[in-house]
């Protein structure tokens, strides 16, 4: 099914979506912070097909991370989801406006969220 990187700091979360995805097939990869995912992205650690990223993150912001990514030639084309508490429609629109290709509000719809997935990964 693919490869899937979810940065976020609350370990439940990581768990929560990294059950969901790894039920639909995909392999999970993880990061507490955007720091070590962009660390482990630029050195080639891992180069996942999509990206679930946390917008509250400790140091750089989830839009921070997600613009870093997308100004990346290397990491550019990833799909990236954004998974957020802020959930107003101008949360979405500055979201996107970062570059990313959706917006999830939390607590995030699990069926949604695997629709979303695999529309953004062509599975």
């Amino acid at each position: 099914m693919g490869t899937a990187l979810i940065i976020d700091d609350s370990s439940t979360e990581r768990q929560i979506l990294s059950t969901c995805l790894r039920q639909a097939g995909f392999t999970v990869l993880t990061a507490n912070s955007g720091e070590e995912a962009l660390d482990k992205l630029n050195n080639g650690t891992f180069q996942p097909d999509l990206i679930l990223l946390d917008v509250v993150l400790p140091g750089q912001s989830g839009f921070e991370v997600c613009r870093a990514l997308k100004a990346h030639e290397k990491t550019s084309k990833i799909p990236i989801i954004l998974c957020s508490t802020k959930g107003t429609d101008m949360d979405k629109f500055w979201g996107k406006k970062q570059g990313a290709d959706e917006y999830l509000p939390k607590p995030v719809d699990q069926d949604q969220l695997l629709k979303v997935a695999k529309q953004l990964t062509g599975h």
